[in-house]
């Protein structure tokens, strides 16, 4: 029965992704778009309005995510195929898909919270599904950092309740002249960079890798990590010229740097991956910060397409190495399962940017149009070494798993799965022939780009440099190292110590204070005046007045005949 499930939901997630790809064809051919609005309550000239906005940009991303969502609805028929609640997992994904396409259609912030913070609480349901501590420590990490995000949703919202509507597409020409606006728009910001991760919210996103592995597929490739992109994009109306896009630029590309470092210093593939999808996030709102929307919209889509398919190899690999996750006991693979080695290393190239791949024609573009603008050697080294870090944990990734010798059992069983591998190659077949085809769909008219000869092959260079690191990585053992190198492991492998300085250490004064108030008040005065106090005073009188009647006869006698005496004299 949970089969047919899988195949249902599968196949409509499939029809309305080709129904989404048809009209988004159809808007863009004759460049129109349609807004559904329904008035739900009118209170005090404040309406509360369900808003959809259906144009070529949110219809493609519609089908992005209903493509991707469907490839691993049908690839976790057979990858969940063991677990006891099959049922649950799958309306949690259905619902996942919901908010995300409910949050993409829409460009009011009221419809947008539904969206965004059914996201954000579908996400912790989804990563807390394998129970255990690990998992729930991971969950509580993403769904508070990720309360950050909707707190600012929900103060635009309280603050444009004095505008009288909440469709901030109306307020282009008002941001100039109503600084209050500009309150809006750096609540906005906020909620973005928390949901997209960037410093100093980085250290949800590795943490939410305790999710089956289908789902974060699903997370990292075009749902919830890409929300915030997506909602600048859709605010860019507003931000563009203002001073917060300087600091977006500066984060992110700080963002995009820690990543990649900590990505070749990581031993967990999934995490690996996910630190890739954190350095592919610091990119795109880098392009995004210099108002390239356009261009940042377009890497968007071809990261959904490869990214997807890392995760889905990633599960596959992770599957037949008995749930393990850590790159140096795998190795050889080409040898067992030349068909998924294939599909990861399409995936990789993809990643790195290799010319013709779909990633090539988004970041070799990307490269090149940031050379345009005058930065210093500082900004210029940050952005360009970024890219080359990308090909060398790449490349530390591949001499892990496939030209290193096995280092698991001796007895195992790696084969490939024809089952799970048919979503797979179909996301394999779009990373080799996406980036061209969304190309020519989105550009349709052709800027020149004249560049020198040096900064022509800029991109080349510093891949070649990463292929070079990579190398000097996997080669690189840390048995012999001095104190001050094992800090710097240390220090690089741990995300600049990100989880501890903006996760750990500031819940630990909490907790701390938590533990002194648990010592002093609790288990202290309020325990000796409170409950403890009031416990052993009660005892004390029982304890007289069980005195007074335990076989004392005469005692009662005398006081019976005080009393009577009283209420004779008193009378």
């Amino acid at each position: 029965m949970n089969l047919c499930y899988y195949l249902i939901f599968f196949m409509y997630l499939f029809f309305m992704c080709l129904y989404s790809g048809f009209m988004g064809l159809n808007f863009i051919m004759y460049d129109y778009y349609v807004v559904m609005e329904w008035e739900l309550i009118t209170l005090n000239s404040s309406s509360i309005v369900m808003l959809l906005i259906f144009d070529w940009i949110s219809v493609f991303f519609m089908m992005f995510v209903l493509m991707i969502s469907s490839m691993v609805m049908y690839y976790s028929k057979f990858y969940m195929s063991m677990e006891l609640f099959q049922v649950r997992f799958i309306f949690l994904v259905l619902l996942f898909v919901i908010s995300m396409l409910l949050m993409i259609l829409s460009p009011n912030l009221i419809s947008i919270l539904l969206g965004w913070d059914g996201l954000g609480f579908i996400s912790y349901c989804l990563v807390i599904f394998y129970q255990n501590i690990k998992s729930f420590n991971s969950g509580m990490l993403t769904v508070i950092m990720n309360r950050v995000g909707d707190t600012m949703i929900l103060m635009c919202i309280s603050w444009m309740f004095n505008y009288g509507s909440w469709n901030f597409m109306f307020y282009k020409h008002l941001v100039y002249s109503d600084i209050e606006l500009s309150l809006v728009c750096l609540l906005v910001f906020l909620g973005a960079i928390t949901k997209s991760a960037q410093i100093p919210f980085s250290s949800w996103l590795p943490a939410a890798m305790a999710a089956p592995t289908p789902v974060s597929a699903l997370v990292h490739s075009s749902t919830l990590v890409t929300a915030g992109v997506y909602l600048l994009f859709r605010f860019m109306n507003l931000l563009e010229g203002m001073f917060i896009m300087k600091i977006l630029f500066i984060i992110s590309l700080l963002t995009m740097f820690m990543a990649g470092v900590s990505a070749n210093y990581e031993f967990d593939l999934k995490k690996i991956i996910a630190l890739s999808t954190l350095s592919q996030l610091g990119l795109m709102m880098v392009i995004l910060s210099l108002n390239m929307k356009l261009l940042c919209f377009f890497h968007l889509l071809t990261h959904a397409l490869f990214k997807s398919l890392l995760f889905l190899c990633a599960g596959l690999i992770i599957h037949f190495m008995f749930n393990n996750q850590d790159i140096r006991y795998m190795g050889n693979l080409v040898m067992f399962s030349p068909l998924l080695c294939l599909m990861f290393n399409v995936g990789n190239l993809a990643l790195c940017g290799f010319p013709f791949m779909a990633g090539f024609y988004s970041k070799d573009l990307m490269a090149e149009m940031f050379l345009f603008y005058k930065f210093d050697f500082f900004f210029f080294f940050f952005f360009f070494i970024s890219f080359g870090l990308t090909v060398s944990y790449t490349v530390r990734l591949y001499f892990y798993s496939i030209l290193n010798m096995m280092n698991f059992y001796s007895l195992n069983l790696i084969m490939d799965d024809y089952f799970m591998i048919f979503s797979m190659i179909i996301l394999m077949l779009f990373s080799v022939f996406g980036g061209s085809m969304i190309s020519w769909l989105v550009f349709y008219y052709f800027n020149l780009i004249y560049l020198s000869f040096m900064f022509k092959f800029m991109v080349i260079i510093f891949i070649f440099m990463g292929l070079l690191l990579g190398n000097l990585i996997f080669k690189f053992k840390i048995n012999y190292l001095n104190y001050f190198i094992m800090n710097l492991y240390m220090f690089m492998s741990n995300m600049f110590f990100m989880p501890f300085l903006f996760s750990y250490s500031i819940s630990f004064f909490f907790f701390y204070l938590s533990k002194m108030l648990l010592y002093l008040l609790d288990m202290g005065w309020m325990e000796k005046l409170g409950s403890q106090g009031i416990y052993s005073e009660f005892m004390k009188m029982n304890n007289l007045n069980q005195f007074v009647q335990y076989l004392n006869l005469k005692i009662y006698l005398i006081i019976f005949m005080m009393l009577f005496l009283m209420i004779y004299l008193f009378n």
